[in-house]
């Protein structure tokens, strides 16, 4: 019963294999694409493949890019769900004032960071959990015991800022630089600035769930470009690349449950 999880974000497709459509199954095979490369799909990456027993989607990039990936997967003959933004999937409960409005991704990132909060429970009370995307925007959301979903903020991410400061303000087109303390060139005093702006932004949010709930919650932090900020986050964190894959697990396995 092999599961073909499939996450379109703004700019790259990544795809994961996995054994069974449950969590903790064997990844199998995994890989990404460039959006612009998505019709190689078909004839390289996916061409070894066996062909997957079912096939679960996240979709950010539009309708458009949705349908390119469905003739890729017309290589087996075989027809995706889409994850769409609901009131309730998975074990979470989507509290936004419009629930289908709350970005899939977003959506599907908090359902595996609960599915990651009730395996490390074990029977235990669960805790609550700060959810961080960090790719083209960054997201920061609280979740809280009982699983539902209480609000979050979007910035943009670096690379956004980064444009804003070089298309708005002469001469800033520079290299990136470094994560100073006290930065002495424009190179480092932008990199920092950005970080420190993304990393007080999740901060601060952390201050706000463990006021609300009495206790630090679980810190779980995924996209592309995560790995960068994690080294200047002054809270208790992870990394976990899967999070949107393991939201998708989940929610293939409460499918196949019901």
């Amino acid at each position: 019963m092999s599961f073909l999880a499939i996450d379109i974000g703004n700019t790259r497709l990544k795809w994961a294999l996995y054994a069974s459509p449950q969590p903790g199954a064997v990844l199998l095979a995994h890989g990404a694409v460039f959006l612009e490369t998505i019709e190689t799909l078909a004839d390289s990456d996916w061409r070894g493949l066996p062909a997957p027993h079912s096939v679960l989607g996240c979709n950010v990039a539009g309708d458009a890019v949705r349908r390119r990936v469905e003739e890729q997967l017309e290589l087996w003959d075989q027809e995706p769900r889409w994850v769409v933004s609901s009131g309730h999937a998975g074990g979470v409960s989507n509290g936004y004032d419009h629930p289908g409005r709350l970005g899939v991704d977003r959506f599907v990132a908090l359902i595996g960071a609960r599915s990651h909060v009730l395996q490390r429970a074990k029977g235990a009370e669960p805790s609550a959990a700060l959810v961080v995307m960090i790719g083209t925007a960054v997201t920061v959301d609280a979740l809280d015991a009982s699983g539902q979903f209480i609000g979050g903020i979007i910035m943009p991410g670096h690379g956004i800022m980064l444009r804003a400061l070089e298309g708005g303000t002469a001469g800033l087109r520079v290299p990136t630089g470094e994560v100073r303390d006290f930065p002495t060139n424009t190179s480092d005093a932008l990199t920092s600035g950005g970080t420190f702006a993304i990393t007080g932004a999740i901060e601060r949010m952390h201050r706000h769930l463990t006021q609300k709930v009495g206790n630090a919650p679980l810190t779980l932090m995924t996209g592309g470009a995560a790995w960068k900020v994690a080294p200047t986050l002054e809270i208790e964190h992870e990394l976990v690349d899967s999070l949107i894959f393991d939201g998708m697990l989940a929610l293939q396995s409460h499918r196949l449950a019901l």
